[in-house]
């Protein structure tokens, strides 16, 4: 049994999930694996044990369903042993919006947006009470591209990289740190939605997660870890915040006005 706090991690049979899983075992880290996978969790969890020698435990768990929602929001409440949520399940569809079936868009949104939003929601405020805790978000840049015909896939995106935001500045005053991780094409399962001669050049995996932990560990709100050029963020959050400052006004802006 570790002394440090334990990890509960979303999506955690392949992939990203996998290999937080890994890299937080290294650090000594007890874990909760959640994926709808037992065969690939349970194999990972051996594996774990054996070269770390850490406490893993499995929670088989579709977070498509409400009953896998509720599983897991349970445990996040009830267990005051974990201390991070690594909100990582996530899926896509393939198609075009119009092509797309309305129960898979529904089931994307579910995934990749509803289940960030309850599994932090039971456990902020445990972690708000207590005064410490972290949770980390697996968004996407495509958050910052509406023009790339991933139109849903997009949205979700989004909404995890703005509620991470509006989270962070809420409850990182009572101690709660909030991350949200910004990969950019990286070599997941999720490209299998894509035919291999239209991939773009992939990051690897561990890659990714070991830029994304050198972010947690320095609390970055926001860690891009393809993202060379730091100040282009930060270029891009001051014109937010001004684009706002603007938004005071109480008549219309003249672009609006009929010519009189």
């Amino acid at each position: 049994m570790s002394s440090k706090v334990k990890v509960l991690i979303t999506g955690a049979s392949t992939g990203i999930g996998a290999t937080y899983a890994k890299r937080f075992a290294e650090r000594g880290h007890d874990l909760v694996l959640v994926a709808r996978s037992v065969e690939k969790l349970e194999a990972n969890a051996v594996e774990l044990r054996q070269e770390t020698g850490v406490s893993v435990e499995l929670l088989p768990a579709d977070l498509t369903t409400e009953a896998g929602l509720l599983a897991v929001e349970a445990r996040l409440r009830d267990d005051s042993s974990i201390g991070i949520l690594v909100n990582n399940a996530g899926s896509n569809v393939g198609g075009t919006f119009v092509t797309q079936r309305i129960d898979d868009l529904t089931k994307l949104v579910t995934l990749n947006a509803t289940s960030v939003l309850r599994l932090s929601h039971a456990v902020a405020p445990r972690f708000a009470e207590k005064g410490e805790g972290s949770i980390i978000n697996i968004s996407s840049v495509l958050a910052f591209a509406p023009e790339w015909q991933t139109s849903v896939y997009t949205a979700t995106k989004s909404f995890v990289l703005l509620l991470s935001q509006a989270l962070q500045a809420e409850l990182g005053q009572k101690g709660v740190y909030i991350q949200a991780v910004l990969p950019a094409a990286t070599r997941t399962e999720i490209w299998n939605f894509v035919d291999e001669d239209k991939r773009p050049p992939l990051m690897e995996v561990a890659e990714l997660v070991d830029a994304a932990l050198v972010g947690f560990d320095r609390r970055e709100a926001v860690t891009i870890p393809h993202l060379h050029e730091e100040l282009r963020w930060q270029t891009l959050e001051t014109a937010r915040q001004a684009l706002l400052q603007d938004t005071g006004h109480t008549t219309a802006a003249s672009r609006y006005l009929e010519a009189k």
